[in-house]
Order: C-alpha cells, then sequence, then structure tokens
C-alpha cells in the first residue's frame, strides 16, 4: 500500500514539473492561437496640430504556453502622422515581446496630422505589422485628416470677417471685445475645444445659409465622441454684447448652447436667432437672464433644458419647435420651457418686468417623466405679460400667470422620423395633411421656414417647419 501511494506522489510531481515545463517554454508553432481583438482603427476627422483620441487593442496568447512576439512595429516608422505605444512604452517597433500564457498586452495609437496646404481632407494611412513564429498579421489604420485655422485664447478686438475656406479649431476660448463684430460667412464651420467657450462682448453675426450653414460643434468628431453634449461650453453673449444675429447657424452639443444675459445696451434685441438649431445641449439649449431676445422660425432640440427664461426680460417667440425626446445621453427630465420673473441672490430673491409672447411654436417632450412641457413661475408685482397664441402643447394642465389664446393642448404633433435607439431624430411634420398643426397658426411676417422654403400665406402650420 506504502508503495502504491508513493508511485502516486511520485505521478504527481513528475506532471506538476511537466505542467510547469510545458507553461515556462515557448510554443514555436505557426498553429499558435494568437487574438487580435482588432483589424483596423478608423479615426474621423483628425485636425492638423490638436491630434486625435488615443484608442487600442490587444494581443492576446491563446496558448497554455509562453509566445514570443518577433516585432510590433509601426510600418511608417518615425514619420507616420501616428504613435504607438505597446505594452506601456512609447515607440515605432517593440521586439521579443513574451507573453505569458494565456496573457495579453496593449498597444494604444493615436494620430496626429502635420499641417498642409491642403484646404479638403484627405486620408493618412498606415499599419501595425506583428510577427511571431513565423506569421506576420497586421492591424490598418485610417484617419481622415483636415487642415484648419487654429485660434488659441484670442480676442477679436477690431471689426473681423472670418474665411470659409478652411474651418476653425478654437483652442482656450474666443472672445469678441467690446464695440468689435465677428461676421461669420456661409459655410464657415467652427469646431471647439472642450474648455473653448465663445464670450461675446460686442457682436456675434453668423450669416449661413440653408445648403451652407454656419456649424458649432466640439472638436472631438471620433464615432464614439461626435455626439456627445458637453463637448464644449457655448457661445456666452453678456452684460455689453449687443446686434447679435445669427441665421441658419447649428450650434450643438455644447455645455450651454446659447446664454444671453442682462437688458440691451440699445433699443435693438441684443440677440436674433432666425432659421436656427440649437440640439444636444447637456444643460440649457438657450438660456435667457433679463435680456432682450426674438427666436424665429428655430429648432431648440433634445437638451437638459430646452429653453430657461429667467429674471425676467422682453421675448418673442415665433414658429419655433421646442422638443425633447430621451436619448443614450440626455434623459428628458425637465421641462422644455420654463419662465421665472425673478432670481435668487445672495441677498435674497429680485424680480423684474416680464413680456414673452409665443406664437406658432410646438412645445413636446416624450412621456418618462415630465408631465407640463411649459412651467412659469412668478414673484412680486412687477409687470408680468406671457401670451401663448396657436401654439401646440403638452400640458397635464395649462400652464399658470399665461394668456392662452387658440392653443392645441396634448395632440401629438407626429413628427416625421423618432428613433431613440439609431439617435434619428426629424422633426419635421408628417406629410399627413391632418397632421394636427397643419394650417393653425396665425399670420406672422416670416415667409419661410427652417428648411427656407415658402410658408402658406395667411395661415402658416405649427413649428419651425411648413408642410411641403
Amino acid at each position: 500500500m506504502k508503495k502504491v501511494v508513493v508511485y502516486c506522489l511520485l505521478l504527481i510531481t513528475y506532471c506538476c514539473i511537466q505542467t510547469s515545463c510545458k507553461k515556462d517554454s515557448f510554443i514555436t508553432s505557426n498553429q499558435a492561437s494568437v487574438d487580435i481583438t482588432t483589424d483596423s482603427l478608423k479615426y474621423d476627422t483628425v485636425f492638423t496640430s490638436t491630434g486625435s483620441i488615443t484608442k487600442s487593442f490587444k494581443i492576446i496568447n491563446e496558448n497554455n504556453q509562453k509566445l514570443l512576439l518577433n516585432t510590433v512595429k509601426l510600418m511608417g516608422g518615425i514619420s507616420s502622422a501616428y504613435k504607438i505605444n505597446v505594452n506601456g512604452a512609447p515607440t515605432t517597433e517593440a521586439s521579443n515581446i513574451e507573453l505569458a500564457a494565456n496573457d495579453s498586452i496593449y498597444v494604444f495609437v493615436s494620430a496626429t496630422i502635420n499641417p498642409s496646404a491642403a484646404n479638403l481632407p484627405f486620408i493618412l494611412s498606415d499599419s501595425i505589422q506583428i510577427k511571431y513564429n513565423g506569421n506576420t498579421r497586421y492591424v490598418q489604420l485610417q484617419a481622415f485628416g483636415q487642415n484648419a485655422i487654429f485660434l488659441r485664447n484670442q480676442t477679436i478686438s477690431a471689426n473681423t470677417t472670418w474665411s470659409n475656406t478652411k474651418p476653425y479649431v478654437i483652442l482656450d476660448g474666443l472672445k469678441i471685445a467690446e464695440n468689435a463684430t465677428l461676421t461669420i460667412p456661409q459655410g464657415t464651420k467652427i469646431y471647439l475645444h472642450a474648455n473653448a467657450p465663445i464670450l461675446v462682448d460686442g457682436t456675434l453675426i453668423a450669416n449661413g445659409t440653408k445648403n451652407n450653414e454656419v456649424v458649432f460643434t466640439g472638436d472631438r468628431l471620433d464615432e464614439n465622441y461626435k455626439d456627445l453634449p458637453a463637448s464644449w461650453p457655448g457661445i456666452y453673449f453678456r452684460e455689453f454684447s449687443k446686434n447679435n444675429f445669427l441665421q441658419f447657424a447649428v450650434i450643438k452639443n455644447a455645455y450651454q448652447a446659447v446664454v444671453a444675459e442682462k437688458p440691451s445696451v440699445n433699443i435693438n434685441p441684443k440677440l436674433i436667432l432666425q432659421q436656427c438649431i440649437l440640439d444636444n445641449a447637456f444643460k440649457e439649449g438657450l438660456l435667457l437672464v433679463n435680456t432682450f431676445a426674438q427666436i424665429n422660425n428655430s429648432l431648440i432640440s433634445n437638451c437638459g433644458n430646452n429653453i430657461f427664461i429667467s429674471y425676467g426680460g422682453n421675448y418673442s417667440f415665433t414658429n419655433c419647435t421646442v422638443v425633447a425626446y430621451s436619448s443614450k445621453y440626455i434623459t428628458h427630465k425637465t421641462e422644455v420651457l420654463g419662465i421665472t420673473n425673478f432670481a435668487n441672490t445672495i441677498g435674497g430673491v429680485v424680480t423684474a418686468n416680464l413680456s414673452a409672447t409665443f406664437r406658432n411654436t410646438i412645445f413636446w417632450g416624450d412621456n418618462s417623466f415630465v408631465d407640463n412641457e411649459i412651467q412659469i413661475a412668478k414673484q412680486g408685482a412687477n409687470p408680468f405679460t406671457v401670451l401663448f397664441e396657436n401654439n401646440l402643447y403638452k400640458n397635464a394642465t395649462d400652464p399658470v400667470n399665461a394668456t392662452l389664446t387658440n392653443n392645441l393642448k396634448n395632440i401629438n404633433p407626429t413628427f416625421n422620423t423618432i428613433d431613440v435607439n439609431k439617435n434619428i431624430f426629424d422633426f419635421r411634420i408628417t406629410k399627413d395633411a391632418a397632421a394636427p398643426g397643419i394650417n393653425k397658426g396665425v399670420a406672422t411676417s416670416f415667409a419661410k421656414d427652417l428648411d427656407d422654403k415658402a410658408r402658406s400665406v395667411g395661415i402658416p402650420d405649427i413649428g419651425c417647419y411648413e408642410k411641403q
């Protein structure tokens, strides 16, 4: 019996030694199982000099023995637009990398485009070569690069007109000084870094057209980043700013898309938005604080707080669509329109005069959390006038502290396409002639809708789009 036990112990010891030796030895077969977690890395528009996000892949040794990677090599070498980091070390070529049994390493990749004279997007390609046991495999790299005009922490101190031949990339912010005007022509694209607000103490004019909009958005355009809200701070029209006019401007993916504060310094509105789109802001799409603004034929959509009017002011909204649906980035849980004539300060609550008119406008949201898409709060005895005329809104109870005339309540406006999962939101009204907002507006002076198409004479549709 003792001999049997000793024999078993010897056998177990031998097996353990053999197993240990096997794990400590290198697999040399060209049939070794190696998983490379992607065969390509692609980067959307990368602006010259700023660099891309960093992407990665893994090289996994799926064998019960060690594996020797002969090389992990960036084929373009030091002249490549790409940089790699292999197993924690920046390099262009790593050699003789030991991978323990069932272990893995990371390869990190980023792209930086050198400036060139080309104005149009161009494609930069390279590859990473991986060699082991007589095998050669590749991970393909591709980036769309574009030259741009880079402005870092710049102040516009005199009247300036930009060019639309290249996009602008704003780093560390842009300021328009008091009494200076920045004019942005049609088709200009402005990409702003995460630390780059536009601060307007003077005047901003954006002269977009339907086919050549002026676009303000974040500068990270890779697939996982291009639709993120709060990608950049937003546009702020401050105390001494005046005569701002934006037409066919798209302002998206900001923390707060547009903020205007303090009364106008002259008799004109501080801000006019005409045929504009404010979309996917993390907080307010439009924050108006005791100021003077006119918003016409515009879409304010899918923001944390679409419109908030605070501490009074003077406002008119005509033929707008103000709508919010929950997305994978923002949950719709706040009314699309909030109005107050007061503000909370350290010294207590202060109130101001308020005059606001809303005509031919849709206020709508999905049914997740919000029963009343319009909320109005009033304090004090200041003059307070809020008029809703020929609008369509969703409210469980009618808005208080307001005059309501010829409005449609709790009737689905039948938007054309809403697909939250695919992030598709088309807020045009369905072509169904029975859609509730068709021919239900009141006549205004605005002859064109957000698509720059003619509105019906006399009785326009409700919302920023006219059914064609």
